[in-house]
Formats: structure tokens, sequence, C-alpha cells
């Protein structure tokens, strides 16, 4: 069930990059990512009602949902859709890849201990393979004006969702139902980023077209819903750094479907790069048997 769990994740997550080019243009980012995550908030609230699991929280335990929702619901995805405005999706998909790395290093400092050379080296096999994937396009990038902008904005978005997953790992760990916490961060995720557009006294402005409208209602139900049920069930199963890790195996996805409906052409070097990336993937989601075991 993991396993499919994780599958399931990774090609979602994977073609939502693209979906996101669509939302881009009429609609302000910030609005972009309210009605997503509205929409989103009101299937969950509806989930967890049908199946009849817990709403109700402690004060203490709203203030982390809410943080929770901050990092991941608005914070995160506002500065991704601000940075696909001057990076191509690829790109941003190999600096959210790093998110693994980020969730490993604050992990350890939350906790107190050095990751596993395991985990290492697994991550520095998958961030090196889309290194060796996307390579032309990073070497092309004129690191001036827009490019910077977007790398700082996508940075910044990662080093939130890596926050964020830390946050949902606590949140778990206290015993807080998945999905109703999930559906309440997604609450105040929308309730933060409507303050944050009536203080720059954006209107709330739509574009009907076929390709906003479908790319929205997919990121909003598929890409958000079921999507993070699974990244917030996994954070329970197998940790948040080798949950996160499974963003290295994003970019592949998006490279996929660039083959398909963008006319990607593939290289040796691409292909190898595939290879590294899933194999520093299986090298970190490996647990060693326990001594002992027969």
């Amino acid at each position: 069930m993991t396993a499919l769990i994780y599958l399931t994740l990774v090609l979602v997550w994977g073609s939502t990059w693209l979906m996101i080019t669509f939302q881009l243009g009429v609609v302000p980012p910030e609005t972009s990512v309210a009605y997503r995550f509205a929409i989103a908030t009101l299937f969950m609230f509806g989930w967890v009602v049908l199946r009849g699991l817990p709403l109700r929280f402690s004060l203490r335990d709203h203030l982390f949902i809410a943080l929770q929702g901050a990092l991941i619901f608005s914070t995160n995805f506002f500065l991704f859709y601000l940075a696909a405005q001057y990076l191509a999706t690829g790109l941003l998909a190999i600096v959210f890849s790093t998110s693994s790395a980020m969730t490993m290093l604050l992990s350890s400092l939350v906790h107190r201990r050095a990751p596993s050379v395991r985990a290492l080296t697994g991550a520095g096999l998958g961030t090196l393979g889309l290194v060796v994937i996307f390579w032309p396009e990073l070497a092309g990038v004129s690191f001036s004006g827009g490019a910077v902008a977007g790398l700082l904005l996508s940075l910044g978005g990662t080093a939130s969702f890596s926050l964020g997953g830390l946050v949902s790992a606590r949140n778990q760990m206290a015993g807080l139902s998945v999905r109703g916490s999930t559906a309440w961060a997604m609450a105040y995720g929308v309730l933060l980023l409507t303050i944050y557009v009536l203080l720059r006294e954006r209107a709330f402005t739509f574009d009907p077209s076929f390709a906003y409208v479908g790319s929205l209602l997919y990121l909003a139900i598929v890409g958000s819903v079921i999507a993070f049920a699974c990244y917030f069930a996994l954070l329970g199963r197998i940790g948040a750094e080798r949950t996160a890790y499974a963003t290295v195996l994003f970019p592949v996805v998006a490279l996929v479907l660039s083959t398909l409906f963008e006319g990607y052409a593939w290289s040796l070097t691409a292909f190898f790069g595939v290879l590294l990336t899933l194999g520093g993937n299986l090298l970190v989601l490996h647990r060693p048997a326990a001594a002992g075991a027969g």
C-alpha cells in the first residue's frame, strides 16, 4: 500500500507543474492559489464529514495546523506561482526537488541528529541525476534579472514546503487526524491568501476559459486533495525525510509529459540522469532488514 501511495503522489504532483502554466496571465497568482485551495478545502471538509473523522482540535493544535496551512497551502504555492512567471516549469521542479535535502537538514537541526549516510548518498545521487537530465536548461540560464528572481522565489517556496512537512509530521505525532487537520490547514491557507489579496486591494478576478477552469479543477481536486492526502499519509508511514525525497521524481514525470505534449527530445545523458534519480530514490527508501530477522 505504501508503494502505491508513493507512486500516486509522484505521478500526480509531477503533472501539476505543467498545469500551473495555464493559471498564469489574467488572474493574479495569489488569487489563483486561493481559488485552488478554496475548492480543495470544500472537498476535504466534505470527505472528513462523510467519513465521520475528527474535526475538533485544541487551541494549541489549531495553532500548529494554522502554521502548517501558512507554510504549505499558501506561502509555498504562492511563491512557486510567482516563480513560474520567470522560469520554465522543469527548472522549478529541479529547485523543488531540493526539498529532500532541505528537509533532512531541518529535521537534523530540530531533532539534533545527523542524517544517515544512506539517505545523504541517495539524495546526492537523485540530485545529480536531475542535474544531468536538465543540464542543457541549467547551462542556458542567465543569472540576471528575472532568472535570479525566479530562483530565489522557488527556493523560498521549497524551504516553506520543507518546514511545513516537519510541522505536519509533528501534528501526526501528536495524534491529530490527518484528513481533519489537513482540511483545517487548507482553510487557514485560504484565509491567509484572502487577507493578502484584500490588503493589496486586488479584485477577485476570474478567467472563464476552458484552460484556466480545467487546470484549476485538476490542481484543486487531484493535485491538492488526492495528492496531499497521499503526502500526509506517507509522512506517518515513512517519515518526513523519505517522503520529501519523493520530490526528486517529480521533474522526471514533468520530463515525460514534455516528451508527450511538448516534443522534448530524449538524449543518452537524460536517460542516464533518470537512472541516477531512480537509483537514489530506491537507496533512500530502502530499509535494511533488522538484525536477527529470519
